[in-house]
């Protein structure tokens, strides 16, 4: 490991800070490096990417898309190095990203719910199927697919930079202000962004009602949430087991009433 940072930090120097609290999935580790320190996420099942992150400067915000004009709207966000803006009016991620171990194919699209529907929900009952072989899970899927797009009928999707796994166990404070971390990042639907803190570890109520005065609810929003929420639902699935298939069935069966 020790040589494989080495080379991948291009450092010689490469002092250990200490053990990071660890989450369900993968452990963490502090580096000093010649450049700076690092924070280190690693993970031992086979197949899986290393993240290394900088535990200096910021990174920036998740909805930085948001409440601006139409070109504005379809940028990266400008960060440290950036020379100058790089437009972005499609869905995905210019890199394969992962949302806890499991790796999220990030293939630019241009409409947003085929993009969600194929690469998001399709990918982990593909998933399910080759695992668990679950009969009921395969038929409801197969009825939601037809009413999804009627979810987002007369909407008009903007791409926005997503931190893609916002709940309260991934976020902090330094000295000098709020901090978020561990992203599953692409660029998707704004509300998506706020699924998983429905589930796990909310916000306070006023977190919400500021994030609706930037950014009010359009029609519909509350039955999306549930379709941004199965996701998370079937990830979990797919990560800790059957316990969180009652869950996800009962999504499913909501949403194709």
């Amino acid at each position: 490991m020790e040589s494989l940072l080495k080379r991948e930090l291009n450092t010689v120097a490469l002092k250990t800070l200490g053990h990071a609290a660890g989450g369900c999935i993968s452990q963490g580790q502090s580096y000093e490096t010649d450049s700076g320190r690092v924070f280190v996420k690693i993970n031992h099942k086979s197949q899986v990417h290393g993240y290394i992150r900088r535990t200096t400067g910021r990174s920036a915000p998740s909805q930085c898309n948001a409440e601006r004009t139409t070109e504005e709207r379809c940028t990266y966000c400008k960060g440290p190095g950036q020379s100058e803006m790089q437009y972005v009016n499609k869905f995905g991620f210019h890199i394969a990203t992962c949302c806890g171990y499991l790796p999220q194919h990030n293939d630019w699209q241009s409409d947003w719910v085929n993009f969600f529907t194929r690469q998001r929900l399709q990918v982990q009952l593909d998933l399910i199927e080759k695992e668990y072989a679950d009969r009921e899970a395969r038929d409801l899927w197969s009825k939601l697919q037809l009413k999804i797009p009627a979810l987002f009928h007369d909407m008009e999707i903007m791409p926005a930079l997503l931190h893609g796994d916002l709940w309260g166990g991934n976020i902090g404070q330094v000295e000098d202000g709020p901090v978020i971390f561990d992203p599953a990042s692409f660029y998707g639907h704004s509300e998506f962004e706020l699924a998983i803190s429905g589930i796990f570890g909310g916000f306070g109520t006023g977190f919400y009602t500021a994030y609706h005065n930037k950014i009010p609810k359009a029609p519909g929003f509350e039955k999306r949430l549930k379709l941004y929420q199965l996701f998370h639902y079937l990830n979990h699935w797919n990560h800790f087991g059957s316990g969180y298939r009652g869950s996800s069935v009962s999504i499913m069966k909501a949403l194709i009433l």
